[in-house]
């Protein structure tokens, strides 16, 4: 599972957004976010960069990530 702290995220248009990135290259994916604290679960993703990437791609700025247990 690695969890990351997304800033920029406001609505539920956000949510989609991020979603819709990671889901794109990781169909399996799991995708929980927490809009009030920024901060996006995912499950059945293993490429930190690769995710982070994508989020950035989307226009949003991820500002912490890691694993988590």
């Amino acid at each position: 599972m690695l969890q990351l702290k997304v800033e920029g995220m406001s609505c539920g248009h956000c949510v989609k957004a991020v979603t819709q990135a990671v889901v794109s290259q990781y169909p399996q994916a799991e995708v929980d976010i927490d809009l009030a604290s920024g901060r996006v679960t995912l499950k059945h993703v293993d490429d930190l960069e690769q995710v982070s990437s994508l989020i950035e791609e989307a226009g949003y700025k991820v500002s912490e990530a890691g694993s988590a247990v």
